[in-house]
């Protein structure tokens, strides 16, 4: 059967938006532009070389119904939670908590030399685990393969497979792909993508050729832009005059209602409702 290119569906520009105690980020899904990517809820970059910007953090709050994924490109956030975890995420570190049925962290970001950089991911949860147990898996920047192709692409594999390379990141419901990808000047990349799979690109360095196809060119797209593509088999993007760097990120959508408030995504308002009648009754953490 023929492959089918996937085409630029949408090129989103990100929000400015004030999260937490005070953090600033730049979102680009969850907005009124964008505000459900099935089953991808959430997507924020954070990046600042002035302190004030992240420092107020994220202190303690509730999650359920609902994945978070944070990726850090510099800094140090430290963290602790509801399930007893607590340690650091460093740079090139990721972090895939899985609420469940609830759980209660918090994320104080430190700068490094200065710097704080990084990504925040919201995956939901299909409706017969959103009750699941609280899971945590915090993976070192050591344990994440590199693979270095012979054209000069890069890519970190966090979750999904690039030739025989697989991510570290497991048993995911969503069946996601997380890679980070870097291409040099003037050099095409291309990438399976299982079809009926939700895909998007967040370019946060350089300028890159995005969906090129037999029929189409593709089009031009530079930092930072998040880049929603149609469905088919596989992406092709090609950097330009400059290097072009991009999270490249796929899951399989739940087709399942939302209902959403603030931390909690669950199915049903009822639902929700009982999350915050847990929370107020002190039953949100469930043993």
């Amino acid at each position: 059967m023929e492959q089918q290119p996937r085409k630029v569906n949408r090129i989103i520009e990100p929000q400015s938006v004030i999260e937490g105690a005070g953090v600033r980020l730049k979102r680009s899904i969850a907005t009124s532009v964008l505000d459900y990517l099935d089953p991808f809820l959430l997507f924020d970059h954070f990046g600042s070389n002035n302190p004030a910007d992240y420092l107020a953090g994220f202190p303690m709050h509730p999650h359920r119904g609902i994945e978070t994924v944070t990726y850090m490109l510099a800094g140090v956030v430290q963290h602790k939670d509801s399930l007893g975890n607590a340690g650091s995420i460093e740079a090139g570190d990721v972090q895939w908590m899985t609420s469940g049925s609830g759980i209660l962290h918090e994320e104080m970001p430190k700068p490094h030399e200065g710097q704080m950089a990084g990504f925040q991911l919201w995956v939901n949860l299909p409706a017969k685990l959103k009750m699941t147990k609280p899971r945590y898996q915090e993976v070192s920047s050591r344990i994440i393969p590199e693979v270095h192709r012979q054209d000069g692409v890069s890519l970190r594999v966090i979750a999904g497979q690039v030739d025989d390379v697989r991510g570290p990141v497991t048993e995911i419901a969503a069946d996601p792909a997380y890679l980070d990808v870097s291409i040099p000047s003037g050099v095409a990349f291309s990438h399976p993508i299982g079809k009926g799979h939700t895909a998007f690109a967040y370019v946060f360095e350089g300028k890159g050729t995005f969906g090129i196809t037999d029929e189409s060119s593709g089009q031009i797209v530079t930092r930072p832009k998040l880049v929603v593509f149609g469905d088919g088999d596989h992406i092709t993007v090609k950097a330009t005059e400059e290097h072009v760097r991009f999270l490249l990120v796929s899951g399989l959508p739940l087709h399942e209602p939302i209902a959403r408030y603030g931390p909690f995504v669950m199915n049903t308002g009822e639902e929700i409702e009982q999350a915050l009648r847990d929370l107020r009754n002190g039953t949100f953490i469930r043993g």
